[in-house]
């Protein structure tokens, strides 16, 4: 792996490192800390993923234009700035506009860096997307386990450590990828947006938004574990720190038992679509273990089986996308697919709000496992279009003269 991925991979980890003081506790803080309602605390994380969204898009495009060293520059800053005022002020108001700015700095992060990955190792396949995929997660360990224990000391320090994660991530990266040559859009690059040809005969593009309704649509799933499960865990009776060691146990899972799941990918010959199938049944299972959970252990076994469907899903969805891409719009894509799975995380937690408050638990896992259902249709058929276009680049071939 080339050096200026290994650096990546430590700026991953410290990035998510920091967002894990934070994000595992946002519904938590919201109805309980600031007095506010189920469906407020998912308007709240709406707003948050709204603003991701924009961010994801934004930093997707600005990679393509000014290169990825910039563009984390610029991303860092503002997620620096927002946490550090949230450490001072953090009322409901405050938390609203701040939990936005964070939102979109991150965003604007994120498909920065996975489109730097697939340059820096564009030979390795899916690797530096494996690669990526586990920093994150050795991330969500390390944050997690933290701030179980910050958490105890006082709620709100959690802000404070957030912040000065921010701040240390600015600093190495810009040293660390300071002499970095600057990425521009190749001037023959494909632009999608200024094609003259449809959707339907943009057949990369098309693929690509039919595999990210499956993407959303999982998305809106995993979400509820960082929204309505934290909260419906607290009703009865698991702690905060028994709450942030599900989290613990899911990043280390990843970090340690990866190198299995990527065995089993490679014994069982899957294809990237054959896995993503396998991970969604997987998720299915992991939240019929939920629908029975009552207490800790319970809950703990469907945090496991919910890993080991994650292990399939996440890492295959920005490979795809970086195959996908034209040459000189991988930013573009890798924007394209986390502002999905922004967007999931946008609607998640509302919607399942709003099912809580109104029906119950149960409910809103019933009408999650029939969107799974959904997600294994769109994800059979993401590759139909370049089916068709292949089968059609055949048969111009057949009918040339020879």
């Amino acid at each position: 792996m080339p050096k200026a991925l290994w650096l990546l991979v430590v700026a991953m980890v410290i990035n998510v490192t920091g967002a894990s003081f934070l994000w595992p506790l946002n519904a938590i803080i919201i109805h309980q800390e600031l007095g506010r309602s189920l469906t407020a605390a998912g308007f709240i994380l709406m707003l948050n993923a709204f603003a991701g969204v924009i961010g994801n898009l934004i930093g997707g495009r600005l990679f393509d234009k000014i290169g990825a060293y910039r563009t984390m520059i610029l991303s860092i800053i503002i997620t620096t700035i927002s946490a550090t005022i949230l450490a001072f002020f953090h009322s409901y108001y405050f938390y609203m506009f701040l939990l936005m700015g964070l939102g979109f700095g991150s965003g604007m992060m994120f498909p920065a860096m996975y489109a730097l990955a697939g340059s820096l190792w564009p030979e390795g396949g899916r690797k530096p997307f494996n690669a990526m995929y586990v920093a994150q997660n050795v991330g969500v360990a390390l944050g997690t386990a933290l701030v179980g224990i910050v958490a105890s000391i006082q709620l709100t320090y959690v802000f404070s450590a957030n912040a000065l994660m921010y701040a240390f991530l600015l600093v190495f990266v810009v040293f660390a990828f300071r002499g970095m040559k600057a990425k521009t859009a190749d001037a023959n690059a494909v632009n999608v947006f200024e094609q003259k040809t449809s959707l339907r005969s943009n057949y990369r593009l098309h693929s690509l938004l039919l595999l990210s309704v499956a993407f959303f649509i999982c998305w809106v799933a995993y979400t509820q574990w960082q929204a309505n499960v934290s909260v419906h865990t607290q009703s009865l009776g698991i702690s905060l720190q028994q709450y942030s060691l599900f989290w613990t146990v899911n990043g280390l899972m990843i970090v340690f038992a990866q190198p299995v799941v990527s065995w089993l990918i490679k014994r069982g010959k899957m294809s990237l679509k054959g896995q993503m199938i396998v991970g969604v049944i997987i998720f299915m299972a992991s939240y019929i273990v939920l629908s029975e959970a009552t207490i800790f252990s319970g809950f703990l076994a469907a945090m496991i089986i919910l890993t080991f469907g994650e292990m399939f899903v996440w890492p295959a969805v920005p490979t795809i996308a970086n195959d996908l891409a034209p040459k000189g719009k991988e930013g573009f894509y890798q924007g394209i697919v986390n502002s999905v799975s922004t967007g999931g995380k946008m609607i998640g937690p509302l919607l399942g709000g709003m099912l809580v408050d109104f029906y119950s638990m149960t409910i809103l896992i019933y009408v999650l496992l029939v969107m799974f259902g959904i997600a294994i249709v769109f994800l059979m058929k993401y590759d139909t279009p370049i089916i068709k276009r292949n089968m059609s680049l055949e048969k111009e071939e057949m009918n040339l003269p020879s």
